[in-house]
């Protein structure tokens, strides 16, 4: 069903007249490029402006931009946007403010990639902290800056500004605004010959009109400091090729334009797309192993794409030329080697007598003569192959090319792809075989299937009804005949502290549906636990609501406290000390927050505790009766949640069970998986943290937190080193802080403090002495951590 703007009365009622009539011609669109959620956050982040009281113009400038935002480069970036604005509201004025909102489209069409468009507001942050005075000037010239210069580009001519005229706020404002001769000197230096973003619509429709399907193309920036840019590469299906590219000379002096570059690069990496893939065997190879086969692989597919489009050998041929320019020791180095190797796998004119090169073209003649029919068999006749390049090339003294020391190819990718595992191929890689197709039917073409009574659970297709069916006496055939479902198994890798190594595919998860209990469990006891309900209700009515706040006794506000002016007045009559802070500001509260509790069900949540008047209570149903306090007050605050729990049999079984999805109703159904929880097996807290992180990923909230609920260390039955799932958990929580997920432990083990603190962090933990007070104290640290 479509989403009416009608449907937001009390938003329209708060924007006003302006607002609601250009939200309702703007609606259309953004009902066609905002999700549900989006939408919805869309217009709150205006409401969020519109309380900051600036004008109703910055209000107008971010409803008509974020739409445009959202079809340039995606919906996040929008909320990237309005972080940002809200970051920018007390260092600036509304001005700039709607300046910064106006050009935002802008700024994301011609940057074309949400990871530059963050690095493009992170500029504004460091212009902010540094040279304020430059931001509204730059931002009324950002059209014409990035027209000429890329995002490294920018932030290097930016930097040169705000070195030369840091305290010069007048000589601020000419450079930014391009007035001084200055800043049109730096401009003219740090510009570029062709960008991507003019250019991509092209490149895409070239290698569509090469091989027949369509292609993904991405620009990506690393000249931040430099002007060289990262390689071309493949990552997940998408080619990610330099922002820009300048005209060049070859070394026998012929000009080729940044249009062929890009166009050699472009056609480089659709023909790995096309015709190279992932096999295990070339991601164990050592490094120096992978050096050749990269250049084998390389030299393969240009190989067979030349067969199909000749043209592209001229192409490749011109920008192959080995460089003149390099120094004696630069010529014996490995990588003036590996392209001599190159160029002599490509013409077959060329003329090299150095030994590597020789056994280079001898190891592809054998390759191309064994002509084998796929990527896997061909795989199979290059490893020798490699292995013994690589012997050669240790006998010879080579030493491997350090990070970033590359040859003169330019248009040729980093080979990643030949070692990364796509994601949709996981799943089969791990499965051993082809994925099974999952086909929904309806009734009838259900019940008029010819059943494959010899089928197990490796059938290639299995057809799925979206609805229950039922026999005559009125159960469901899923409860008579039925399995419980297991998920497509997910892999995740494990540190291994020995060896500072990360183990890749180590760890094997599945999600599995949970069993089914009594929901009245859980009513029974929250109505036994009524007085601590209250109390709840109390500390979640004064969590602090979303809106403006005005935070009063402020030395440097945003406005005048009349009160504290007039007191300040009179103490100087009467001849005693003021109070300076006379000041108030306005700031936007936002509980902008999703939580993942994670629950620890291994085998020792099942110990019985000495702790309450009606006998002995277990660990798990005080872990059960704080997940349900917990629910019921996040719930009434209305913070995004999941509630999960974990436990493992090894590294190849790790069981995840999801009692309450981010997007789920918290109902009876949720309550009857919490009342059937049961505790087995052990902990492999890593993994179940890793795929944790996997799911917050996926929610757009801008704050993401884990609480982790366990009773001891973590553990497994196939790892007898105490640290080593230690170290792995304490690597776990370290990438999901890198991405922005803070992880929080509440541990019930008295003797945690040994190692906990190393793991989590010194304030990132709390262990509990008293374990029977874990229902009421787990939703009050949440409520303390999220004010």
């Amino acid at each position: 069903m479509a989403i009416q703007l009608t449907d937001y009365p009390e938003i329209l009622e708060a924007l006003g007249d302006n607002a609601t009539e250009l939200l309702s011609s703007q609606w259309h669109e953004a009902a066609r490029i905002f999700s549900r959620g989006g939408l919805e956050a869309y217009l709150q982040g205006a409401v969020s402006l519109q309380a900051l009281g600036r004008g109703s113009d910055l209000v107008l400038a971010y409803i008509e931009s974020a739409p445009q935002v959202a079809r340039e480069i995606g919906e996040p970036a929008v909320f990237e946007m309005l972080s940002a604005a809200i970051r920018m509201f007390s260092k600036t004025s509304a001005e700039v403010l709607t300046l910064f909102f106006s050009t935002a489209p802008i700024v994301a069409r011609r940057l074309g990639e949400i990871e530059l468009f963050r690095g493009y507001l992170l500029l504004l942050d460091q212009l902010l902290a540094q040279a304020p005075r430059g931001v509204r000037p730059m931002l009324g010239k950002i059209e014409a800056l990035l027209e000429q210069m890329t995002l490294g580009g920018l932030r290097r001519w930016a930097a040169w500004g705000i070195s030369a005229y840091r305290n010069d706020f007048a000589a601020q404002a000419e450079y930014f605004g391009l007035q001084s001769e200055q800043a049109r000197a730096v401009l003219q230096q740090e510009r570029r010959g062709l960008l991507f973003i003019d250019v991509q619509r092209r490149l895409i429709m070239y290698l569509r009109a090469l091989w027949g399907r369509d292609f993904f193309l991405r620009p990506t920036s690393g000249d931040f400091e430099t002007r060289q840019g990262y390689r071309p590469y493949i990552e997940q299906y998408f080619i990610h090729v330099p922002d820009a590219y300048d005209d060049m000379e070859n070394a026998q002096g012929q000009k080729i334009t940044a249009l062929e570059l890009f166009r050699a690069a472009a056609a480089h990496a659709a023909a790995h797309v096309v015709l190279s893939q992932y096999d295990l065997r070339l991601e164990l190879a050592p490094a120096e192993q992978k050096l050749w086969i990269g250049l084998l692989e390389d030299a393969w597919v240009e190989r067979e794409a030349i067969a199909r489009f000749p043209g592209l050998l001229p192409l490749w041929q011109r920008l192959m030329q080995v460089p003149a320019t390099r120094t004696q020791e630069q010529t014996a180095a490995l990588p003036a080697i590996l392209d001599r190797c190159a160029l002599a796998l490509l013409d077959a004119d060329y003329r090299d007598e150095h030994p590597l090169v020789t056994q280079a073209r001898k190891s592809f003649a054998a390759l191309v003569s064994a002509a084998p029919g796929d990527a896997s068999a061909r795989y199979t006749e290059m490893l020798p192959l490699a292995e013994a390049l690589a012997a050669a090339t240790a006998k010879a003294g080579l030493e491997l090319p350090g990070y970033g020391d590359v040859g003169a190819i330019l248009y040729r990718d980093d080979n990643r792809y030949l070692w990364t595992v796509p994601e949709s191929q996981l799943g089969d890689i791990l499965a051993g075989g082809p994925p099974q197709v999952r086909k929904y039917v309806s009734l009838m073409e259900m019940i008029n299937a010819v059943d494959v009574e010899t089928a197990g659970d490796d059938a290639q297709e299995i057809w799925v009804l979206a609805t229950e069916f039922y026999d005559d006496d009125g159960k469901t055939f899923n409860e008579r005949e039925g399995k419980v479902p297991v998920s497509q198994p997910m892999s995740y890798p494990e540190w291994d502290y020995q060896t500072q190594l990360e183990r890749p595919l180590w760890v094997t998860l599945y999600e599995k549906r949970p069993k089914m209990g009594d929901p009245e469990v859980i009513d029974a006891f929250l109505q036994a636990q009524k007085p601590l309900v209250q109390r709840l209700k109390k500390l979640i009515e004064a969590v602090q609501p979303q809106g403006v706040i005005r935070q009063r006794k402020v030395e440097d506000g945003d406005e005048i406290d009349i009160n504290a002016a007039v007191l300040a007045f009179t103490d100087i009559r009467m001849g005693q000390q003021p109070d300076p802070r006379i000041g108030i500001r306005t700031r936007l509260h936002l509980r902008d927050l999703s939580v993942l509790l994670l629950i620890d069900l291994s085998e020792s949540t099942n110990d019985r505790l000495r702790s309450r008047s009606e006998g002995d209570v277990t660990v798990l149903q005080l872990a059960r009766e704080a997940a349900a306090l917990l629910a019921e007050a996040l719930e009434r605050i209305g913070d995004p949640f999941m509630l999960c729990g974990f436990d493992s049999n090894g590294r190849h079984d790790v069981e995840f069970y999801i009692f309450k999805d981010f997007q789920a109703e918290y109902d009876d159904k949720v309550k009857g998986r919490l009342a059937g929880m049961t505790g087995q097996l052990s902990t492999r807290m890593g993994a179940a943290l890793r795929h944790a992180g996997h799911l917050l990923d996926q929610q757009p909230s801008q704050k993401k937190l884990v609480l982790l609920l366990t009773d001891g260390e973590p553990a497994d039955n196939d790892v007898r080193d105490p640290q080593y799932l230690r170290f792995d958990t304490k690597k776990a929580v370290e990438e999901l802080g890198r991405r922005g997920i803070r992880t929080f432990c509440l541990s019930l083990d008295p003797y945690a403090d040994e190692y906990v603190s190393r793991i989590f962090g010194a304030r990132n933990y709390l262990v509990l002495d008293h374990v029977d007070r874990l229902p009421e104290r787990l939703p009050q640290l949440y409520l303390a951590m999220t004010k």
